[in-house]
């Protein structure tokens, strides 16, 4: 099998370390199955689409629909690249999903509305299927209404029309869609279980997504949700397109 390619933009190296654990663990992949570049320790390497069975773009601190005056030179340079990859990606139809950042990426990469409308607080929410979600082969083996874990700026307010919408939830109407055959795009993180989510807390408390001083009540609400049917995306992702 061509191993899958994993594009971080971590800036917190045990974060960054911890979601490449749990995207091995979730997918089935072994490490050196699943190569990571992180894009925001230095540019992007020459990347050969066909050198891999996918993409996968994990989460991210930054958020995509900020002005440009906003961003700082990494942000710009990181989404630069990546946007570069992805007119080869869209172009190809090339196996992809993208985990949160991704939404924001793809999103406004395909034309979608993307803005601060729709953000949710760190915590889990309740994720249901479309019609097409359920016929979806990425989604294959999910319960039709599930809990996943969230955390975010920014969201998709309008999918173009040429977007399925595959699931939403009451807080957020899209958490995920598709485009084309192979292109995907989770607001939620497929890969983050309990422990995970406690680290990026604390990693996180001072980055705006909750205010510091409630960083363990959080933890407290997390705790009390169970979150197991996210990560079957992630199998179903390999699985269909591992060759």
């Amino acid at each position: 099998m061509r191993p899958f390619l994993l594009l971080a933009a971590r800036d917190h190296d045990e974060v960054a370390d911890d979601e490449y654990r749990a995207f091995c663990a979730y997918s089935g992949l072994a490490p050196d199955e699943l190569h990571r570049v992180r894009a925001e320790a230095a540019s992007l390497p020459e990347i050969r689409l066909e050198d891999y069975s996918g993409v996968i773009l994990g989460g991210s601190p930054f958020t995509a629909s900020d002005p440009v005056e906003d961003k700082g030179p990494v942000q710009i340079r990181v989404e630069a690249e990546i946007r570069a990859l992805l007119d080869r990606i869209v172009a190809a139809d090339f196996p992809f999903l993208g985990a949160c950042y991704g939404v924001g990426i793809l999103g406004t990469h395909r034309g979608a509305v993307v803005d601060r409308r729709f953000g949710e607080p760190v915590g889990a929410v309740k994720v249901r299927l479309s019609a097409v979600g359920l016929h979806d082969p990425i989604c294959a083996g999910l319960d039709p209404a599930f809990f996943a874990f969230v955390g975010h700026k920014e969201a998709v307010r309008t999918l173009p029309p040429d977007a399925a919408l595959l699931a939403g939830s009451d807080t957020c109407p899209v958490q995920m869609f598709r485009f084309r055959k192979n292109l995907y795009a989770t607001q939620f993180h497929p890969e983050l279980d309990h422990t995970g989510l406690e680290r990026r807390i604390d990693a996180y408390r001072h980055s705006g997504y909750f205010p510091p001083h409630e960083a363990e009540s959080v933890k407290e609400r997390a705790r009390g949700v169970l979150v197991t049917e996210p990560q079957k995306i992630l199998a179903n992702f390999v699985a269909r397109y591992g060759s």
